[in-house]
């Protein structure tokens, strides 16, 4: 490739239209964007960009194409584009470069807001500055960290013609500092550890890892960006190659996990007999050691983490003195999991995370080949330090897991479930564990926090800093954390006060009314979507986009499910920069009421089958009468099947209301009779779906059947209510 001579110069001097002008200029630009005359240059610092290949969205011509604007010339030549605002130009700098700043000279119709934006791979753009304001002449703008492209994105110009520039200069040095390499140590003494890494102080920055191997390489370049320098995986096999190739191709660091049952924590896992199962422990212990031969010279490995919260886990599988000897036989043998490392690997220390610090006494007691402890902690990270001060530990450690307060440790709201935090709330959640843990000097060496994820679902709003690939507080909040800064940085919309009407009582079907206030920091435009999740209702985490329409000033109407029970309202502001702001609040959804008496409330019922013993059962016919739709009754797995209701005396029969339960009838026929012996049919569908059923009647009789022809399920039928409605 041709190499261009770097400059010889001094930097170009600002081109002004008097006093006024220059004033201007600097009160209007972004926070933190830095301009001068003649700023100090940083040793090695050249021009980057000229005779580079450039591209650009549009140009008027031949004559102004976007290389003109990298030729050196500096009044001769120029880059012009279409007369619209969102217009583009960029160059490609041949290999990642360290950035120091860019200079643009504009011819007179310039960019009076743009965007300076960087990229690795020409795809995935991240802003380093914004500019508002600008009375063009020449802008000098200071930047840091590296990129292969640099790019300025037009958002507003100046006047009726396009953008046009007479050069566009890239500054800075030739090579990318290199990633710290060499053996990895923790070294120091008591309470003054640090880790190092070729000798080299080291602080942990990192994020826990989510999206696929194959997908590393679009992902990790936004992964440096926001300052970490480390991730943390669960697992390690033949398939981490690609992620530890593409981490160390970026200078990032990994902590290479392996996964012992029961993992994860309450309720996940798998039981194993540490005390009695040699196999297990021998296979483990032989898996582990061949990816620790394979991977331990792999420039991108920073340590071992031995298992995932199993301490805690294993009280899924046992009980009394049978779980302490449990705890005490895994911890054990974790410790001859870091001795068969540290026999193949001396060059990378080992770890162990668990979800308690009351895990920490087994592992100081049986696992003594532990260079450091690890610990998983959300809402309660920052009393992780006094627990480190009166446990009288003599390790240090990392936090593998941490942000804001999780599900299990926030109060319910009004509707019985967890009060989830608000985004502004979750953000500082980041801030504030991060300072906790860089506040426990010389003990707490850093952490992966918890999680650099794209899942949009339930657990993807508690957790994900990018849910769906977009942008939230929190990934900035990270930013700032390891950066120190997101000056610059186009940040999402934030959303406050958002309040469900009826939030106890939204009618099945009906609509029930979402507020809140929404601003966005730049005043981009912004667009909107309401979400529903059924977590709580059918275990379904997944986000639905809801039937919703705006009713103007940050209110929308919703319609809600037919499935009854408390779910999960949300509200999605996007920016349009790859930004979002995302609240969430309950909504309890009930059986719409009917007008009129409910005849057929505490009446005798009977069935053809009732449920005697099979989860929540017995499940008797009397359930669906009284009132509840906590009870239900359910009948046997087959078909078909009827219940009955006895109304006492002949009554005026207007309305029928169904609640069902998943298990409900796809066809069924709703039957009268006057004598509990002769019926006659006033109903039939074959098309059946649950939920709710209201059906309008027009007749007497003293006794209502539910005549059930087909289930909609393998199970039986099942029936939360029946209300006759007089």
């Amino acid at each position: 490739m041709f190499t261009h001579p770097p400059s010889t110069g001094t930097p170009p001097r600002r081109r002004t239209r008097g006093a006024a002008a220059l004033v201007t200029l600097g009160a209007l630009f972004a926070s933190s964007l830095t301009l001068a005359t003649a700023p100090t240059a940083v040793a090695a610092e050249t021009l980057l960009s000229q005779g580079r290949t450039a591209t650009a969205s549009s140009s008027e011509g031949e004559a102004y194409s976007a290389s003109a604007a990298f030729d050196g010339n500096l009044t001769g030549t120029r880059w012009a584009s279409q007369w619209r605002d969102a217009e583009w130009i960029q160059v490609d700098l041949g290999a990642s470069r360290n950035l120091s700043r860019v200079v643009l000279t504009w011819e007179g119709a310039f960019g009076k807001n743009y965007e300076i934006q960087v990229s690795d791979d020409g795809t995935n753009w991240r802003t380093a500055r914004s500019v508002t304001g600008s009375d063009g002449g020449t802008d000098e703008i200071a930047l840091s960290g590296s990129g292969r492209y640099v790019r300025m994105n037009g958002l507003v110009r100046s006047g009726g013609y396009g953008y046009s520039l007479w050069e566009f200069q890239v500054y800075g040095t030739t090579s990318v500092e290199p990633p710290a390499q060499g053996a990895v140590r923790v070294a120091g003494s008591q309470g003054n550890w640090q880790l190092t890494v070729g000798g080299q102080p080291y602080t942990v920055k990192g994020l826990t890892w989510g999206p696929s191997v194959a997908d590393a390489p679009k992902y990790m370049p936004d992964v440096k960006s926001m300052g970490v320098n480390t991730i943390r995986t669960w697992g390690t096999d033949g398939s981490t190659k690609p992620l530890l190739d593409t981490a160390a191709a970026n200078g990032i660091k990994i902590v290479n996990g392996f996964w012992l049952q029961p993992g994860g924590g309450p309720g996940s896992g798998g039981c194993v007999n540490y005390v009695t199962d040699a196999a297990y422990k021998s296979t483990m212990l032989t898996e582990f050691a061949k990816w620790v031969d394979t991977y331990k010279s792999h420039p991108a490995t920073l340590m071992w983490n031995v298992g995932n919260e199993s301490v805690l886990g294993l009280q899924n599988c046992y009980g009394g003195t049978e779980l302490e000897a449990q705890r005490n036989a895994y911890t054990t043998f974790v410790n001859d999991v870091a001795k068969k490392i540290h026999s193949i690997d001396p060059d990378h220390p080992v770890t162990s995370t668990d979800a308690w610090t009351g895990a920490w006494p087994y592992y100081k007691r049986n696992a003594p080949d532990l260079d450091l402890y690890s610990m998983n902690a959300y809402g309660d990270i920052c009393g992780v330090k006094q627990d480190w001060v009166d446990g009288g530990y003599t390790k240090p450690y990392i936090i593998t897991e941490t942000g804001p307060a999780g599900e299990w440790e926030v109060p319910n709201d009004a509707n019985g479930i967890p009060d989830q935090k608000t985004d502004v709330q979750t953000a500082e959640g980041y801030t504030t564990a991060w300072n906790c843990i860089t506040g426990h000097q010389g003990v707490a060496l850093g952490a992966t926090m918890f999680h650099y994820g794209l899942e949009h679902d339930f657990g993807g709003i508690w957790f994900n800093l990018l849910p769906d690939g977009l942008k939230r507080l929190s990934y900035y909040a990270v930013k700032k954390a390891y950066t120190g800064s997101t000056a610059g940085d186009n940040t999402p919309p934030v959303i406050s006060n958002m309040v469900v009407d009826r939030a106890s009582s939204a009618p099945a079907g009906g609509e029930f009314t979402v507020r809140a206030d929404i601003s966005d920091p730049q005043n981009d435009p912004l667009t909107y979507k309401v979400f529903l999740s059924g977590n709580y209702a059918n275990g379904d985490k997944r986000l639905v986009e809801a039937q919703w329409r705006a009713t103007g000033n940050g209110t929308f109407a919703v319609t809600a499910p037919e499935k009854l029970g408390v779910w999960k309202v949300y509200i999605q502001a996007e920016d349009g920069r790859g930004n979002a702001g995302i609240e969430t609040r309950s909504v309890k959804v009930v059986a719409p009421p009917v007008s009129g008496t409910n005849i057929a409330l505490n009446k005798p019922a009977t069935a053809s089958s009732s449920q005697a013993s099979y989860g929540d059962c017995p499940c008797p016919a009397g359930n669906a009468t009284d009132g509840n739709t906590g009870t239900r009754w359910a009948s046997d797995w087959s078909d078909p099947q009827w219940i009955s209701v006895d109304l006492g005396a002949s009554r005026a029969v207007r309305t029928l209301q169904l609640v069902w339960d998943p298990a409900y009838a796809r066809s069924y026929e709703v039957q009268l009779s006057d004598d509990g012996t002769n019926w006659r049919t006033v109903h039939t569908t074959t098309t059946g779906n649950g939920d709710i059923d209201t059906i309008n009647l027009s007749a007497n009789a003293r006794h209502v059947r539910l005549n059930l022809t087909a289930r909609g399920t393998a199970w039986g039928y099942s029936l939360h209510e029946i209300g006759v409605y007089s």
